[in-house]
């Protein structure tokens, strides 16, 4: 349980960066920074259900579980296209080290679906696995800041 607590409070911090990074103005990076959004805001539900901030309300873990795993099923696709901008926090070791960045991207996909959201036990031991895929791919290839 206590890696399941560190794993949540990483995983908020960085969700915590996302929110409030400057929005960029190239449209692909802006699609990129939408989509981080998406996925620091189902991460978000979940982790203040897991830590209880929140009341567990299965119906809204089931949701955010599904709109976390769809998000970032298109991780891969949204990064493609090589691109920048002054706001982007995205290293450019991204692609040059693209198939390792497209199996943390599907690691995260997997750690969403193989939450069992039906119980606060199962959101609680989930989100180690969600936290530590976000750590492992933010500390590889997003820049701090």
């Amino acid at each position: 349980m206590k890696l399941a607590a560190k794993a949540l409070g990483l995983g908020l911090a960085m969700i915590a960066g996302v929110a409030i990074a400057a929005e960029a103005t190239d449209p692909t990076v802006k699609a990129r920074q939408e989509l981080m959004d998406v996925i620091g805001m189902n991460t978000g539900i979940l982790g203040k259900m897991a830590g209880g901030e929140n009341a567990f309300d299965a119906a809204a873990a089931e949701g955010a579980k599904a709109a976390l795993a769809g998000a970032a099923a298109e991780i891969a696709a949204k990064f493609e296209p090589q691109a920048n901008d002054p706001k982007s926090t995205a290293k450019a070791e991204i692609w040059t080290n693209w198939d390792d960045f497209v199996k943390k991207g599907d690691a995260l996909k997997a750690a969403a679906e193989g939450m069992d959201a039906t119980t606060l036990e199962g959101v609680q031991a989930g989100m180690g696995a969600i936290g530590g895929s976000c750590k492992d791919c933010h500390t590889a290839y997003r820049i701090p800041g």
